[in-house]
C-alpha cells in the first residue's frame, strides 16, 4: 500500500537526518522533493499546492526542539498536513437511526461495488452488530444478483429475493417494505453500474435515492485508477450528491493519487478500504492511521484490533493454562500459526509495523513472505496425532515421510522442529515466572502495546530465519510478544536498543 510515494518520501527524510539543524534552504529543498513525490503519486495537482501551503507555513513558523531530530520535526509536519487532507478526524457511517437504514451503494461497473456490498454487510455484522439485508438492483448485467446472493451467504446475511419481472424501481419498494416488516436495521441497496457516466444511470439513481432516502450513498471507486476515480467521485458528488467513498483495491494502490486526492477534491469523506480479495477485508477508514501508515509510522491500533478480532478469549485462557503447566504441543504451535493467518499474514502484520518501509527489499531478498505460513503448516499437517503431541517420536524415517507427505525437504521439518523446541522450552520457562495470568495477558487478553519497536531496528537476517522463508525453510515463533496476540519474537517490544 503506497509503497512507491512511501519509498520516495522516506529517501526525503533519511537525508534530512542526517544534518544537526536545519536551514531555510534544508526545509525549502525537503518541500520541493515531497511535493514532487507527491506529484509522481497521481495527487491531484490543486491538492498538491494547498497541501504545500500548508505545511511550509508549518514548517517556517516551528520551533526548534532540541529533543526531537530534524527529520521527526519535519515528518511530524508533513504527516499533520496528510491527515489533514485526508479527511482529519474519522467519520463512521450513518446506521444509528430509526431502522431500517437504508445504504445505497453506487459506482462505475468493475469498480468492485457488489463485492463491496458483501464485505459491508459483513462488516455492519460482526462490528456494529446490526441485522442486515442485501437487495440487489442490478437488472443489467446477469451476474450480480446471484454474486451477491453467495455473498450474503457467506456473511449469513438477509438477501432480498430475486425476482426478473422487477424493475429497480420496485425492486427498491419491496426491499424496503421486506427489511421492515422482517425487523433489519440496515438495508444495503446494490445498484447497477456502467462502464462510464450516463444520463441513464443517474437518473435511475436519482430515483432510487429519492424513494429509499438513505442514510448514506456511497460510492465505491477502485484506487488503482488513480485521478479516473477522483473525476468519477467528482461527477457522482454534483449529480446525485454523495455522503462518503468507498476505495477498493487500496492494497494494491503503490501510489496513492486517488487516496490523497478524493476528500479535497468532492469534499466528501472517504469511510472504508478495501484491502484483499476476502470478505473480511474491509478497514474503516481513518485519516491519521492512514497517513501514519505512508509516512511508515505503522499503524499499531489496526495491529491490536486485528490481534483481538483472531483471538478468542476462550482459546487464548486455555492456551495460557497449558503453557503455566508446560504443555505446549505442535497443535498448539499450529494454532498460533493461524492466528497469524487471520491477523492478515506476515506482509499484512509487518506492513502495520513502524519503519518496516525502509526495509522492504531486504524483506523481498530475505523471502520473508506468507508462503513460509503454509509451509509450516503443511509440514504440522502431514504427522500423526500422537507426532504432533510428542516430538520424540519423529526420528529420522518419520521425518523423512513428513517432508514427502508435506512438499517439503527434511531439513525444514528439522528446523520446524528446532522452532518448536525453542517455542516450548520459552513457554515453560514463562510460564514458571508469570503464571496463567501473565501468559493470560501475552496471548491476547487484554493490555497495551506499549513499546512497540521501530521497525528499522529489527535484526533482518534474525528475521529472516525467525520467519523461515522460502529460503530459511521455517516459520515464525509467535509467542514472544505481550499484547497482540502472538507476534513473531523477531519483533520484540522490551527489546535494549
Amino acid at each position: 500500500m503506497f509503497d512507491s510515494l512511501k519509498d520516495k518520501l522516506q529517501s526525503v527524510f533519511s537525508g534530512l537526518g542526517k544534518r544537526g539543524a536545519l536551514s531555510d534552504s534544508d526545509v525549502d529543498a525537503a518541500l520541493r522533493e515531497v511535493r514532487l513525490a507527491l506529484l509522481d503519486a497521481d495527487v491531484a495537482v490543486s491538492v498538491v499546492k494547498q497541501f504545500m501551503e500548508s505545511i511550509r507555513k508549518e514548517a517556517v513558523g516551528a520551533a526548534v526542539l532540541k529533543s526531537v531530530r530534524p527529520d521527526q520535526q519535519v515528518i511530524k509536519i508533513v504527516n499533520d498536513g496528510l491527515t489533514e487532507i485526508l479527511g482529519g478526524d474519522a467519520e463512521p457511517l450513518k446506521v444509528d437511526v430509526i431502522p431500517p437504514a437504508v445504504i445505497l451503494m453506487a459506482g462505475l461497473q468493475g469498480s468492485g461495488k457488489t463485492t463491496t456490498a458483501g464485505k459491508l454487510a459483513q462488516f455492519l455484522k460482526t462490528k456494529n452488530r446490526k441485522k442486515v439485508m442485501l437487495a440487489s438492483l442490478d437488472m443489467t448485467r446477469p451476474a450480480a444478483r446471484e454474486q451477491l446472493r453467495m455473498l450474503g451467504e457467506q456473511a449469513e446475511v438477509g438477501i432480498l429475493p430475486e425476482d426478473d419481472k422487477q424493475t429497480p424501481i420496485q425492486l427498491t419498494k419491496r426491499a424496503m417494505q421486506s427489511a421492515q416488516l422482517q425487523g433489519y436495521d440496515v438495508l444495503i441497496l446494490d445498484t447497477a453500474g456502467r462502464q462510464s457516466i450516463d444520463d441513464g444511470l443517474m437518473r435511475e439513481l436519482a430515483e432510487i435515492k429519492s424513494l429509499s432516502n438513505p442514510s448514506e450513498t456511497l460510492l465505491v471507486a477502485d484506487a488503482l485508477t488513480g485521478q479516473d476515480a477522483v473525476n468519477t467521485a467528482s461527477a457522482f458528488q454534483s449529480r446525485i450528491g454523495i455522503t462518503g467513498i468507498i476505495l477498493t483495491r487500496l492494497d494494491g494502490d503503490a501510489r496513492g493519487g486517488a487516496a490523497l486526492s478524493m476528500r479535497q477534491v468532492t469534499g466528501c469523506p472517504i469511510k472504508f478500504a478495501g484491502v484483499g480479495e476476502k470478505l473480511d477485508a474491509l478497514e474503516a477508514f481513518d485519516p491519521a492511521r492512514m497517513a501514519g501508515r505512508i509516512l511508515d509510522m505503522g499503524d499499531v491500533v489496526a495491529l491490536v484490533e486485528k490481534a483481538a478480532e483472531a483471538i478468542e478469549e476462550e482459546e487464548a485462557m486455555r492456551m495460557a493454562q497449558r503453557m503455566a503447566k508446560g504443555k505446549f504441543d505442535l497443535n498448539d504451535f499450529l494454532t498460533q500459526i493461524r492466528q497469524l493467518k487471520k491477523m492478515g499474514g506476515v506482509g499484512g502484520l509487518l506492513g502495520m509495523l513502524p519503519g518496516i518501509g525502509k526495509m522492504n527489499k531486504q524483506l523481498a531478498a530475505a523471502g520473508v513472505d506468507d508462503s513460509m505460513i503454509k509451509r509450516q503448516e503443511a509440514i504440522i499437517l502431514s504427522m500423526t496425532k500422537k507426532e504432533r503431541v510428542s516430538v520424540g517420536l519423529l526420528n529420522a524415517s518419520r521425518r523423512k515421510r513428513i517432508a514427502s507427505g508435506s512438499g517439503t525437504s527434511v531439513q525444514e521439518v528439522n528446523r520446524v522442529v528446532k522452532q518448536y523446541q525453542d517455542m516450548a522450552r520459552m513457554m515453560k520457562k514463562m510460564g514458571s515466572k508469570a503464571g496463567a495470568a501473565g501468559l493470560k495477558a501475552m496471548m491476547g487478553g487484554g493490555g497495551s502495546p506499549a513499546g512497540l519497536p521501530d521497525g528499522s531496528s529489527m535484526d533482518l537476517d534474525a528475521m529472516a530465519k525467525q520467519f523461515g522463508s522460502a529460503k530459511a525453510g521455517g516459520l515464525p515463533n509467535l509467542g514472544g510478544m505481550p499484547n497482540l496476540g502472538g507476534l513473531p519474537p523477531g519483533i520484540n517490544p522490551n527489546r535494549k536498543k
